[in-house]
C-alpha cells in the first residue's frame, strides 16, 4: 500500500526528479515526458468520467476506471528503467492488458454503424472528452516511441497505447448514441 505522507519534498527545486530506481534525471527527459503525458491522459479519463455517471452508463464509467488504474501501471513501468537482476520485481505492462483493451474494442465496434467519413471530435460531452483523451494518448505514444530509441522499455507499453487510443475513438462514437450524434468530417466543406 502506499502513503503518502508528504506532499513535497523541494527535491524537484533545481528541474530534476528521481525516477523509480532513485536516479535523478531532467524534469524534460524524456521518460519524464512520456510517463507525464500518461498522466495526462489519465487526468483526461477523469473528465470524461464526470460525464458518465448516469446509472445507464455504468458499465462505460466502470472500464473508464480499469483503463485508470492501468495508466498508474503503465506509468510506473515507464518511470522504472529496465536494469539486469533488479531488487525487487518492478511493475510491468503485461500482453493480457492490451489483449482486454482489444476485446473491449471488438465488443463496442460490433455495435456501431460503418463509418462512411471521419469523424471530428465532437457530439456529446464525454465524446468530446473521449477524443480529447484519444489525442493526449496518442501524444503519449509518440514521445514513449522516441525514448524506445533511446532506452530499452518494455514493448507492451507501445503496445497498450496503440490499443487505447483506438478503444477511445470507438467509446467516443458509444458515448454519441453509438454512432447517431457523430460529427462527421465533410472534406472541402467551405472552400
Amino acid at each position: 500500500m502506499v502513503q503518502l505522507t508528504r506532499i513535497y519534498t523541494g527535491g524537484g527545486d533545481k528541474g530534476r526528479t528521481s525516477l523509480s530506481s532513485g536516479k535523478r534525471v531532467a524534469k524534460h527527459d524524456l521518460r519524464v515526458e512520456a510517463y507525464g503525458t500518461v498522466d495526462e491522459a489519465n487526468a483526461t479519463l477523469g473528465l470524461v468520467r464526470l460525464h458518465t455517471g448516469a446509472p445507464e452508463d455504468a458499465e462505460l464509467d466502470a472500464l473508464l476506471g480499469r483503463i485508470q488504474n492501468d495508466l498508474f501501471d503503465l506509468g510506473a513501468d515507464l518511470a522504472t528503467p529496465e536494469v539486469e537482476n533488479p531488487e525487487y520485481p518492478p511493475l510491468r505492462i503485461l500482453a493480457g492488458q492490451a489483449t482486454w483493451l482489444e476485446q473491449q474494442i471488438d465488443g463496442y465496434n460490433a455495435g456501431l454503424e460503418p463509418l462512411k467519413s471521419f469523424v471530428l471530435p465532437g457530439g456529446s460531452a464525454a465524446a468530446a472528452h473521449l477524443h480529447l483523451a484519444r489525442t493526449v494518448v496518442r501524444r503519449a505514444e509518440r514521445e514513449t516511441t522516441r525514448l524506445a530509441e533511446r532506452d530499452a522499455i518494455n514493448p507492451e507499453v507501445v503496445r497498450y497505447l496503440n490499443r487505447l487510443s483506438d478503444l477511445l475513438f470507438v467509446l467516443a462514437r458509444h458515448a454519441n448514441g453509438r454512432g447517431a450524434a457523430d460529427v462527421l468530417w465533410v472534406p472541402g466543406q467551405h472552400r
